[in-house]
């Protein structure tokens, strides 16, 4: 692994910071006395940005270098995280701050898939991918439990829940610093483009395909998330066991596979090995479905190691397809991640009408798509 490499990895951990806002929630509504829905503004804004920011991302990307957006990414979510750390801000104030790290967070994400390809050795690109998003993972992980932790460490104790928000902020101000060294050579679209030559590129089957890909691929990973566990409990686990084997274990074998995807992209192409995580997902997705409760942990296991490789596998094929519009199929990638809000409403209409584990058609029907699209050759006969 060429050592240009490591940055960015650090940049995809950071991203995982922004998974915090979930965990911190809690303590959040304790402090300013808020309503549960009120409280869910933190993740929801996050979300929204992603939304709202993506494709101009990609297009700034496309203009200023994915080096730059880098930074400015990290350096809105140094501002973010800088506020609670001086004053004790009022909710409207937090809600901004929160806003603008998901705003950082999105140029990190739009910039970051792009620009491992132009570190990377030949050929090592998905595999490069596929780590950086298990490190990402593990960002996620990590700041989750600093959370809890941050408020035991003596210097920090007296902000009470703020007291994660320092630590957050030097690791910004760790890899700005890292990623401000690096010296890449990226590759740039001739023309500048635009709004609407990017909504364009939806106009080539292969790019149109690959968007709506993602967006199933997310809400089918947002839905194993939210309604593994009381789907278990339905058919007979009990909540511990159910909260043992959902959703945490989905998250853990996820991570567990990005990982060790990379090793395993050193022997297969990624076509194939998106072909591989197709089906794996799509085999766990029909063992929950037939709701039995000794066959339904290995359902979710399988559907994890499934699940982890979907979205560098995707993303990287796709790219290739036309590397040096990285930045706008970025963003449009990255826009597809409102799959995260829109999919797992039908599930969650599935489970309300009591179809119990039969709500698994859900992502078991964004699966056989992805199945399908894996199947399908690249416009460059790519492996």
């Amino acid at each position: 692994m060429k050592l240009k490499v490591v940055p960015i990895l650090m940049a995809f951990f950071a991203m995982g910071v922004a998974d915090a806002m979930g965990p911190m929630s809690n303590a959040v509504k304790e402090n300013y006395q808020l309503s549960n829905v009120m409280a869910t503004l933190l993740p929801f804004f996050v979300f929204i940005a992603f939304a709202a920011f993506s494709v101009p991302a990609g297009l700034l990307a496309a203009r200023i270098g994915m080096k730059k957006l880098l930074l400015v990414g990290l350096g809105l979510n140094i501002i973010a995280m800088l506020v609670p750390c001086i004053i004790t801000p009022s909710f409207p104030l937090l809600v901004g701050c929160i806003f603008l790290l998901g705003v950082g967070t999105t140029l990190l994400q739009v910039a970051g898939n792009p620009i491992m390809r132009d570190v990377s050795a030949e050929g090592a690109y998905s595999s490069n991918l596929s780590f950086a998003q298990g490190f990402k993972g593990i960002g996620s992980t990590v700041s989750a439990y600093l959370v809890t932790m941050a408020a035991s460490i003596a210097v920090l104790a007296n902000l009470g829940w703020r007291a994660a928000f320092p630590l957050f902020c030097g690791l910004m101000v760790i890899v700005f610093i890292w990623v401000m060294t690096l010296k890449i050579e990226e590759q740039k679209a001739d023309v500048p483009p635009s709004i609407g030559s990017s909504m364009s590129l939806l106009g080539k089957p292969v790019f149109a395909l690959a968007v709506l890909g993602i967006f199933l691929y997310v809400g089918a990973e947002v839905c194993m998330t939210t309604f593994t566990g009381r789907l278990l409990e339905s058919i007979g686990m009990t909540a511990e066991n159910a909260s043992k084997y959902g959703a945490a274990l989905f998250l853990a074998m996820l991570t567990i596979g990005r990982l060790t995807g990379g090793v395993v992209l050193k022997f297969i192409s990624p076509r194939n090995f998106f072909r591989l995580s197709a089906a794996l997902g799509l085999a766990g997705g029909i063992v929950l479905m037939l709701g039995n409760s000794n066959l339904a942990v290995v359902g979710v296991g399988l559907a994890g190691l499934g699940f982890a490789n979907i979205w560098p596998m995707l993303f990287s094929i796709t790219v290739e397809e036309d590397p040096k519009r990285g930045g706008e199929l970025s963003g449009l990638m990255c826009m597809a991640i409102s799959g995260g809000a829109i999919v797992p409403l039908l599930m969650g209409k599935f489970v309300d009408d009591g179809q119990g584990t039969k709500a698994f058609i859900v992502p078991v029907v964004c699966f056989a798509y992805l199945l399908v699209l894996s199947l399908k050759g690249s416009a460059k006969k790519a492996a």
